[in-house]
């Protein structure tokens, strides 16, 4: 499970708190009309890539944020 990761830490706290934000000010009603429609659903992508710890951008271009794991891999 752990070659399946490739976001360090910090990158997963960071795409969490981007997708709540997200999430909030499109759900909310904070942002409204077709930007807060979209908001609420793009919202959803980093925070559940966060989650997970597995962005199949950084896959599809063979990137990690976690260097300790490149290193194990």
């Amino acid at each position: 499970m752990k070659g399946f990761i490739n976001e360090a830490g910090w990158d997963r706290v960071l795409r969490v708190v981007v997708g709540a934000v997200l999430l909030v000010l499109g759900w909310t009603g904070a942002v409204g009309g077709t930007l807060g429609t979209v908001l609420k659903w793009l919202g959803f992508v980093p925070l559940i890539t966060g989650l997970v710890g597995w962005c199949p951008a950084y896959a599809l271009f063979r990137f990690r944020t976690n260097k300790a794991e490149k290193a194990a891999a």
